[in-house]
């Protein structure tokens, strides 16, 4: 009997959806879980997420570097927000990372009651996820970050990468899988053009920061999976086939 795989469009979603037992893959594409990925496939030691910005500042103190962002923006007093461009050549490796994001890092501690493993996911480590995900005998969930609550594209197609990618060894039977798989399939020529058009793409557009939706749509940079061990994010190495 193969194994089920669904989608959460939203956290606040996701009471709909049994999570018992089962992995859960959360995903913010601009920018959290790109960002995270690739922190620590430049050598970060470990990424602790947390929901609010007072519980992160505080953290500083305990020898954590601390990134904060909040509507597309770092928060005041941070020593570095959500781009993932920061952490490239091995910025801050061997560090302790503290962050809280406006989207992602709501959506992983929504996701921690009765899962059985969390992963972040991101389109930069894809095949990695991927992989990982074919060798584990449970049912998957993807769960979208969103904006503020509502759909959103980006999240919402990397779902449909990954429904797509897998879709020889699960079992497709929610609509939103079914939906996001075709959409991928539909548009991943040109995933940048398509995504251009996203809601929270423009958003970012207007602090100028495209280099990091562009950073953030490609493919398997990393070959390394985000799992939550704990309460921290650490990488796990993926063999390629």
């Amino acid at each position: 009997m193969k194994k089920n795989i669904e989608v959460c469009f939203s956290p606040e979603l996701i009471h709909l959806h049994d999570i018992n037992d089962k992995i859960v893959v959360v995903v913010d594409i601009f920018r959290a879980t790109s960002t995270m990925i690739t922190a620590l496939g430049n050598g970060v030691s470990s990424i602790t997420p947390v929901a609010d910005l007072e519980t992160c500042r505080s953290m500083k103190a305990e020898g954590y570097l601390i990134a904060g962002e909040r509507n597309g923006q770092p928060a005041d007093g941070f020593l570095l927000g959500n781009s993932p461009l920061a952490y490239l050549d091995n910025a801050f490796a061997g560090q302790k990372i503290a962050m809280t994001t406006t989207n992602g890092t709501l959506a992983i501690e929504k996701s921690k009651s009765g899962a059985k493993a969390i992963l972040i996911g991101a389109f930069i480590n894809l095949s990695a996820t991927a992989q990982y995900l074919k060798t584990q005998n449970a049912d998957i969930l993807i769960h979208c970050a969103g904006w503020k609550g509502k759909f959103n594209l980006e999240d919402s197609l990397y779902a449909g990468a990954l429904v797509s990618t897998l879709a020889q060894d699960f079992s497709i039977s929610c609509d939103g899988a079914i939906a996001m798989k075709s959409l991928y399939e539909t548009t991943k020529t040109n995933l940048p053009g398509f995504l251009a058009q996203a809601s929270h793409a423009k958003r970012l557009q207007n602090h100028n920061i495209e280099a990091d939706i562009d950073f953030c749509l490609q493919l398997d940079q990393y070959m390394i999976i985000g799992k939550l061990i704990g309460q921290e994010l650490v990488a796990q190495s993926i063999e390629t086939e």
